[in-house]
């Protein structure tokens, strides 16, 4: 590919960031509580990361487990709060009680970040039908990224669908770049770059060590070597 694959680490905090940044990574999801697969970190640790590092920063917007956006006006009030924070990049994603994208929820957040470049999470994979939550979602202000593992078992699972998605890319829905998270292995790279795919996830990867560990520079360095650049 002529094109550096973005190679994005999950950081909780300031030592993660800056070993990711060290390790080669372009970019970091900041997130708090691992047991919660992900909630929005704190205020201080936006400015903080943000001080500490210049890779791009995408923060978390999610104040609960699952896939439930919740209490849209507390959202709305932390998504405020994390511009002013410094944040300007951001990643959140909802479903309703029938799978279907929160749409309410998303548009309210999506007019305080004003603009604001961000991922639709994980919760595509829960999505009782992914073709129309991205065509519902195809024209939302800010959108530029689906972060999938195709399915939601893991890339295992989906590997087919990433496929399929990544040979649409162009089409009205399929426009945003594809990063591909959710117990993506380094043995699953070369196939994906082959098809196109041009973004990468990774979380525990990163961590030898495991939640309770740092994430490792040397870690993140093999997969920089892995996706090129």
């Amino acid at each position: 590919m002529s094109k550096r694959a973005v190679l994005e680490v999950i950081a909780l905090d300031v030592e993660d960031a800056v070993a990711a940044q060290a390790g080669g990574a372009d970019r970091l999801e900041l997130v708090t509580d691992m047991a919660a697969d992900g909630l929005t970190p704190s205020a201080a640790t936006v400015t903080a990361i943000r001080a500490a590092v210049d890779i791009d920063v995408r923060v978390m917007l999610r104040l609960a487990d699952g896939f439930a956006a919740g209490d849209v006006e507390r959202l709305t009030r932390v998504a405020g709060e994390m511009r002013e924070a410094g944040a300007t990049q951001f990643v959140l994603g909802f479903l309703d009680v029938a799978g279907d994208v929160d749409l309410d929820a998303v548009e309210r957040i999506a007019q305080v970040l004003d603009g604001c470049r961000w991922t639709f999470h994980r919760a595509i994979d829960r999505a009782a039908n992914r073709d129309a939550l991205r065509k519902q979602l195809a024209d939302f202000p800010g959108l530029d990224t689906y972060l999938t593992a195709g399915a939601a078992g893991g890339v295992d699972d989906g590997l087919n669908v990433l496929l399929a998605e990544a040979r649409r890319r162009g089409e009205q829905g399929y426009e945003q770049q594809l990063l591909v998270g959710g117990g993506l292995r380094l043995d699953h790279v070369p196939g994906l770059l082959d098809a196109g795919i041009d973004g990468f996830h990774i979380g525990g990867a990163a961590r030898p060590s495991g939640w309770e560990g740092p994430v490792s520079a040397e870690a993140v360095s093999q997969w920089r070597r892995v996706l090129g650049g």
